[in-house]
């Protein structure tokens, strides 16, 4: 259906709309002219390596653990999971979540294992507990999430660690959205449970996501057993990416951060009257009830009337919402607002 649209309002892409600051498009193009266009070593170029894990020591303990560079997080979702999960083992993920997490799981073997956050979308250990079985493997917690946008408070990922510390689970925290958080800073689960394997990199913090720039931070022997897939997979990560990285580890990101805020804060305002939505706090997402219909019925009749949007059924058991990106020009939202606010009273 989208592909008969002309000039559609796009709400569906989930990259931040505004390119690599020049910055960083300037080191990677010095680095192809200087030469390093060769494989690097399968952990990634030592220096970054090193830089990073310089990073991440500032609030978390190193101790037994280690850092390498993956080809994006979505590279490190599938090595960890390729790593770690064996058929039958559960992993345990907030419902709704990223598709990747329970389609990589299930090509695995192992047994996805959707935690019903509706309808605040929190991720706890109250929600979690009651699902905990001897298989059980691991707990994801994604946050910011996509594609619900909700940050997870200290107190959550505290009350996760003691429940994953009694149960012996690893918690893969996905925190690729952590630059964009916009109440405040989005708290890590790694300065506070010792069996996190953390998974981020730069696809948004320097809108660079076909660079494909991620990184794993763990226990050692679950890194080195990544890295010896990584090895005979993806190889390692694109070599004059890593090098602009480097050169730009400390990018100034608030004035993108505080125009993505102004975003969220445009959107909600803009739906709160048609539709049942929560509030969220940081990525570039907003996952609104449907006012009529099955989830995918909502989005054909917005397509129809020529906004983009995802069915909620793409990320979830349920199809009662859908997601909106804002990541886009303010032109495009407020098209797209005053559209599906029109699509809102199809039903009635």
């Amino acid at each position: 259906m989208a592909a008969t649209l002309k000039d559609p309002v796009d709400l569906s892409i989930g990259q931040p709309h505004h390119d690599v600051p020049n910055a960083v498009k300037e080191s990677a193009i010095r680095a192809i002219r200087e030469g390093k266009n060769r494989y690097t070593p399968t952990e990634g170029h030592p220096d970054l390596v090193a830089a990073l894990t310089e990073r991440i020591a500032k609030t978390t303990s190193t101790d037994g653990k280690k850092l390498f560079v993956t080809s994006g997080v979505s590279g490190g979702l599938f090595l960890a999971f390729a790593t770690l999960v064996n058929p039958g083992d559960e992993v345990l993920m907030g419902d709704p979540y990223f598709v990747i997490y329970q389609q990589v799981v299930a090509f695995l073997g192992g047994v996805a294992v959707p935690v019903d956050t509706y309808p605040d979308f929190r991720l706890t250990a109250e929600r979690i507990e009651p699902l905990v079985t001897e298989r059980a493997k691991m707990i994801i917690v994604a946050s910011p999430c996509n594609p619900t946008g909700v940050v997870s408070t200290e107190n959550e990922l505290r009350e996760i660690a003691e429940l994953a510390r009694k149960h012996d689970l690893l918690v893969l925290s996905d925190e690729i959205y952590g630059v964009f958080s916009y109440d405040g800073p989005a708290p890590g689960m790694a300065p506070i449970y010792e069996k996190t394997l953390l998974l981020s990199g730069f696809s948004k913090s320097h809108a660079a996501p076909g660079w494909r720039i991620g990184y794993a931070f763990g226990p050692t022997g679950i890194i080195d057993e990544m890295a010896k897939l990584q090895q005979y997979t993806f190889v390692c990560a694109p070599a004059p990416a890593q090098a602009a990285m480097l050169e730009n580890l400390d990018l100034d990101t608030a004035a993108i951060t505080d125009a993505y805020r102004r975003k969220r804060d445009l959107i909600c305002e803009g739906l709160a009257e048609k539709y049942e939505l929560v509030r969220p706090g940081g990525a570039f997402y907003v996952f609104p009830k449907t006012p009529w219909g099955t989830d995918v019925e909502f989005v054909e009749g917005a397509i129809r009337n020529n906004v983009l949007i995802i069915p909620g059924s793409i990320f979830s058991r349920r199809g009662t919402h859908f997601r909106v990106s804002y990541a886009t020009d303010d032109e495009t939202i407020c098209r797209g607002i005053e559209i599906l606010n029109r699509v809102a009273d199809l039903g009635k």
